[in-house]
């Protein structure tokens, strides 16, 4: 499995002493050229409860934020410029990435899998951002209000390899996406080693209506290399929203048995 490339770093960044933020902050705005990036302290708290906008369980944010934005990235030379930007100066660590069906680089600054993300897709722009549920349900029940609506759904019902989150994605009136999901991963991030993926970004479903017909069928066939492998992991939980049913799971007895859970 190949390594981090060198370049960027993957542990901790200390950040600038406080006489020196401004000039700080202003190289850092004067680094990126198709985004601002805001840096902020003492945001003020709401002290009425969360409404939603419908019935559902709530979002999984707290100290694991928001969820996570991906960016769409033009060329190599901008996803090299950013990575090192992210790393180096704000204290993102990378956590995986892969080549295939497209460029992709995934960073961390807590145990959710990913915060921040970059796909080259050959412009540079807002690609999606996530976010997730506490109730699985709610997300089937988003997909079908997102299903009656024509031509909103971007991309379909499906589970990633990398954070195993469960979602879809819709459009939005700004042309870029939401993606909807519930039972993401966490990481151990003082342990965690990043690594290149090379079974593509889903189990399963996630057809990807932007990608272009040959890159829609590079992702189907690693897809359906995925399914011929056995390639499954387990389904991520918290207190509170599952029950445990009787028996045992053979599968999963394999899988521990030989020394736990894989990345």
């Amino acid at each position: 499995m190949a390594s981090a490339p060198k370049r960027w770093r993957t542990g901790p960044v200390t950040a600038p002493a406080c006489s020196a933020c401004s000039a700080w902050i202003d190289r850092a705005r004067r680094s990126l050229s198709a985004w601002t990036t805001e840096f902020f302290h003492g945001a003020q708290t709401a002290t009425e409860p969360f409404q939603p906008g419908r019935c559902i369980s709530g979002f999984r944010t707290g100290p694991l934020g928001l969820g996570h934005v991906v960016l769409n990235v033009d060329r190599p030379e901008t996803l090299d410029r950013l990575m090192a930007f992210y790393s180096n100066r704000i204290g993102f660590r990378l956590t995986d990435y892969y080549s295939e069906p497209f460029v992709a680089r995934f960073l961390h600054l807590n145990p959710r899998h990913h915060s921040l993300a970059f796909i080259q897709t050959g412009k540079n722009a807002v690609h999606h951002v996530m976010m997730e549920l506490f109730s699985f349900d709610d997300v089937g029940q988003g997909y079908d209000l997102a299903l009656a609506d024509d031509g909103c759904v971007a991309v379909s019902l499906g589970r990633h390899t990398s954070d195993f989150i469960t979602s879809f994605y819709t459009w939005t009136p700004s042309a870029f996406m939401v993606e909807y999901g519930w039972g993401a991963r966490t990481i151990d991030v003082e342990r965690w080693e990043a690594h290149e993926r090379k079974e593509g970004p889903s189990m399963w479903g996630h057809d990807r209506r932007w990608l272009s017909a040959a890159d829609n069928a590079k992702a189907r066939a690693l897809r359906h290399a995925n399914a011929a492998n056995g390639y499954r992991r387990p389904v991520q939980v918290i207190d509170g929203n599952y029950q445990v049913m009787p028996g045992a799971c053979p599968w999963w007895d394999s899988i521990t048995s030989r020394g736990g859970a894989r990345k």
